[in-house]
C-alpha cells in the first residue's frame, strides 16, 4: 500500500514577496489545470460528470469557489517551501 511521505516544511517561513508569489502560482497552477483538461475534452458543467467530461472548474481563477483557489494555494506554497528548503534562494529580479 502507498503511503505518501512529502518533505515536511513546516519549518519554512516565506518571505511577503514569496507569500505574495503564492497567488500568482496557483492562478498559474488552475490555468495549466485548465488548459489540459480542454485539450483532454472537457467543458464547463454545473456539476462535475467524468463520463460526459463536464466540471464547473472550467472558469477563470478568479471565478473559482474559495475551497478550489485554497487547494492551488497550497500547491503553490509547499512547492515554494520545497524549493527553499532544498538550499534555493528565490528573488525579485
Amino acid at each position: 500500500m502507498y503511503t505518501p511521505n512529502p518533505k515536511n516544511t513546516d519549518d519554512i517561513k516565506l518571505s511577503e514577496d514569496l507569500e505574495v508569489l503564492t497567488e500568482l502560482i496557483a492562478e498559474n497552477v488552475h490555468e495549466e489545470w485548465a488548459a489540459g483538461r480542454i485539450k483532454q475534452g472537457w467543458t464547463y458543467g454545473e456539476k462535475r460528470d467524468d463520463i460526459n467530461k463536464t466540471t464547473p472548474c472550467l472558469v477563470p481563477y478568479n471565478l473559482l469557489p474559495e475551497d478550489e483557489k485554497e487547494y492551488d494555494r497550497v500547491t503553490a506554497m509547499q512547492t515554494l517551501k520545497f524549493i527553499v528548503s532544498l538550499g534555493y534562494k528565490i528573488e525579485k529580479l
